[in-house]
């Protein structure tokens, strides 16, 4: 076990008690890119640990990093006054105590909100009290968390016809913090959306930043899809492994073949399955599960 290995093994004891599973030895393909080939699929940690931590928040990405996971998950949408921050859901109402705070603001959409108010906000207590005073992070201070922790992003644009322009506020935000040099470009970063149109204009903006489309096209519209992305992410309850070798088959706009990371996948037998199909990597709120059922 390496140094980085057993340290996170007794940060995850620490964070998660002493039932914690204690970490495999590293691997060669634990630390490599998102979009490389290998023989287990690489685990991406769906909104940090969100399993183990409130979604989308600092202490989700910590919560990876304990458990030694180094791809993150996440999903970016734009407050009223133009600030990007990390959150999943177009309202405030399930992860937050926004009801309270501000009861006469229904229906609590993010896009309403000033950065300054959501920060008021506690995005920790619906998961547990331990976690009572989490705060929505914006997407600066997550880069800055993921830096630290020497993790890598699986970025979503949430939403973007909700937020027009968020793309270029994206790669504006990635360029100011650092995530646009070439290791980051090359080795640490993908942007993905359900909207194809959002991320034809991320390739028009950014030709070199790899991207991926969230969801599953059928097969005879696949190659227009690897006209403009790298990475088609299809729900796990929506492929075979017809469907993931038609994906394979494709070069992507970068002349590499089209890969393939399903989510969400939480359970061990699912994991398996999801692995024997030949899928490229794992998108899930549990990667210590899947990891050790895939490894």
């Amino acid at each position: 076990m390496s140094v980085r290995t057993a340290t996170a093994a007794a940060a995850a004891a620490a964070l998660f008690g002493s039932g914690a599973l204690l970490l495999p030895a590293d691997r060669p393909e634990a630390t490599g890119q998102l979009s490389a080939h290998r023989a287990d699929p690489v685990v991406v940690a769906h909104r940090g640990a969100s399993g183990h931590a409130p979604e989308n928040t600092l202490a989700a990405v910590d919560a990876a990093e304990a458990l030694g996971v180094d791809w993150v998950e996440n999903d970016v949408q734009r407050t009223r006054d133009g600030v990007l921050v990390v959150l999943h859901d177009t309202d405030l109402k399930r992860t937050t105590d926004v009801e309270q705070v501000f009861p006469d603001r229904a229906p609590w959409a993010v896009k309403d909100f000033t950065a300054a108010e959501l920060a008021k906000l506690d995005a920790g207590s619906w998961f547990g009290a331990q976690f009572a005073g989490t705060r929505i992070p914006t997407l600066t201070q997550f880069l800055h968390r993921l830096e630290r922790n020497r993790q890598k992003l699986l970025l979503e644009i949430k939403s973007p016809a909700t937020y027009p322009g968020i793309e270029r506020d994206i790669i504006r935000t990635l360029g100011r913090t650092g995530w646009l040099d070439r290791s980051h470009v090359r080795n640490r970063l993908v942007v993905q959306s359900f909207g194809a149109d959002s991320v034809k204009r991320i390739h028009s903006l950014r030709p070199d930043v790899t991207t991926g489309f969230l969801g599953t096209p059928a097969v005879a519209d696949l190659p227009s899809y690897a006209a403009f992305t790298d990475q088609i992410n299809p729900s796990y309850a929506t492929i075979d492994a017809d469907y993931v070798a038609a994906v394979q088959r494709l070069k992507g706009v970068h002349g590499k073949r089209l890969r393939v990371n399903t989510w969400t996948v939480n359970k061990a037998a699912d994991a398996v399955r999801a692995r024997d199909l030949g899928v490229d990597g794992i998108i899930t709120n549990f990667p210590d599960v899947v990891r050790d059922a895939t490894s």
